[in-house]
């Protein structure tokens, strides 16, 4: 009983692989014909890529080189990111031409109540801290009655007159201005618009100017010859 069992197990193991290694053995001969057929096309197609490639790029070089786009924006403003955004559409749209990021100042009656403001902060939590002192020094007898208040919360006080002071500087730093430049000519203004550009609207308006000066260009060279 135990061969016949051997048997009856044998012949089903048996028939099982002699199957598998028929439908094994066959596959390589057929990949080795197919690779043959397809090693050759391969090369040419690799050769003809990069020339397609290089034209293209040449092509669009050629279109930005010695023009120069200047974003002034307001730093304070949190603008740096929108600036950044319209600087990578511009790189990718018009390669060669050279973007400038700059901070546009505020007018110079903001920027020099700006340099006032730290000082009347200092001032004021001197004044909280060693107001006793001082009076006398400037020819005051009793400290002033108003003085005796902040003296009563000197903490609140001081960290109030720091945070106001740290908002009306950041008002008087800020010009919210988003002012974009096509080699020195103004193509848009946020002062002027109350908004920014789109990048649509942004490209096209370089691209125009782009373009305008290039027509100026070859009428100069062709007027000189």
């Amino acid at each position: 009983m135990d061969r016949t069992q051997l048997l009856l197990m044998g012949l089903p193991l048996f028939l099982f692989i002699s199957d598998l290694f028929q439908l094994f053995t066959p596959p390589p001969q057929k990949s080795t014909s197919s690779d043959h057929h397809y090693h050759q096309p391969p090369p040419v197609i690799q050769q003809q890529q990069p020339q397609t490639l290089e034209f293209s790029t040449t092509t669009q070089k050629s279109g930005g080189i010695g023009n120069t786009v200047s974003i002034d924006f307001c730093s304070s403003c949190s603008y740096r990111g929108t600036a950044v955004t319209m600087k990578n559409m511009l790189d990718s749209q018009f390669p060669g031409v050279h973007v400038v990021l700059a901070n546009y100042p505020p007018p110079l009656p903001k920027r020099l109540l700006g340099k006032v403001v730290p000082v009347f902060q200092f001032g004021v939590i001197g004044l909280v801290m060693a107001g006793e002192q001082i009076f006398p020094r400037l020819g005051f007898a009793v400290p002033p009655p108003w003085f005796y208040q902040l003296r009563a919360n000197r903490f609140g006080t001081m960290a109030t007159t720091w945070l106001l002071g740290n908002f009306f500087q950041s008002m008087l730093q800020s010009s919210g201005a988003f002012e974009v430049y096509v080699n020195g000519e103004l193509v848009f203004s946020k002062l002027k618009e109350n908004r920014f550009p789109g990048e649509i609207e942004l490209k096209d308006l370089v691209g125009r100017r782009i373009a305008n000066s290039r027509v100026v260009d070859g009428l100069g060279a062709s007027s000189l010859l």
